[in-house]
């Protein structure tokens, strides 16, 4: 009998990496680096909210949707953030702007997971997979465009096999990667839960399945193929992958959710088996869940 192949996506933020502390005060130690000193933490906090508020409200979806881009989007917000905090309506000082960009698109604002960039490359070495013949990693996230490289940042192979990017046809064969492709809402345009970035993410594996531009996921095999997605939010990750069609992985670092059956838990089977008994399972780690599936220690 054939090895079944799996498709495995994860969310980003929360789930593959987190912020290095909060967001506004990361903003604020930039800001007294370029000589804004002016301001109380609480009042940046409470500019950011208001600017990022604002911003949604007159270009959604990080400006895709008004022709604005997400690099002018956070642009506008760090404007707005901060010229109410320069007196006598000074310019603001011309390093901020690519300085924060450059932090909120690297490693230099955001941490990775706990040995995230192991446990990813260990799914990804040939037969390390128990009871799987083939394996392609994607990420479907709710997000703009800087998780590309916010994962490359990490040390992190990743493909610029990306929804809705004319790069994506030639990245689907040759060099092998860590991520295999990305499928954000900033290009998809549909959030989590909503089952139409799954549908997005069942069309990338057909490109890749095929090698070519396809313009159905009918247009790929995909009946071989058993669909996970692995997020930390219950009401986006796993209400949305159910929704979908697929089998949720919540990842629950604090253990929390005691309710959900631990994956950890589970005796070595194959994942069709658990996911028979399980509607979802939870993982304390990306790095736990690498162990259960390549069977390693």
């Amino acid at each position: 009998m054939a090895k079944p192949n799996l498709l495995l996506c994860f969310d980003a933020f929360g789930t593959l990496f987190r912020p290095k502390g909060a967001v506004a005060q990361q903003y604020a130690h930039v800001a007294r680096q370029c000589g804004i000193t002016n301001f109380s933490d609480k009042e940046l906090s409470s500019r950011l909210l208001a600017a990022i508020k604002e911003e949604r409200e007159l270009n959604p979806n990080y400006g895709k949707a008004t022709g604005l881009g997400a690099t002018k989007w956070w642009t506008n917000v760090i404007h707005k953030t901060f010229t109410p905090l320069i007196p006598n309506n000074q310019s603001l000082p011309p390093s901020l702007v690519p300085r924060l960009i450059h932090r909120f698109s690297s490693s230099e604002g955001y941490e990775a997971q706990r040995d995230l960039v192991p446990a990813i490359k260990s799914l990804k070495q040939q037969n390390s997979l128990q009871g799987i013949d083939r394996i392609v990693i994607g990420v479907v996230t709710n997000s703009d465009d800087r998780v590309p490289s916010i994962l490359s940042s990490f040390g992190l192979n990743v493909s610029p096999a990306r929804y809705g990017s004319s790069e994506e046809t030639t990245a689907l064969a040759g060099e092998q990667y860590d991520i295999d492709f990305h499928c954000m809402s900033y290009d998809v345009g549909f959030e989590k839960p909503d089952r139409r970035i799954f549908n997005a993410a069942e069309l990338m594996l057909s490109r890749i399945i095929t090698g070519r531009h396809v313009e159905s996921p009918a247009e790929g095999d995909l009946g071989s193929w058993q669909k996970v997605y692995v997020g930390d939010e219950y009401a986006k990750d796993v209400v949305g992958a159910t929704g979908a069609g697929w089998n949720p992985v919540l990842l629950d670092a604090d253990g929390n959710e005691t309710e959900v059956a631990s994956l950890e838990d589970c005796p070595p089977q194959p994942l069709h088996d658990v996911f028979k008994r399980h509607a979802v399972v939870r993982v304390r780690s990306i790095r736990d869940l690498a162990t259960w599936l390549t069977g390693t220690k």
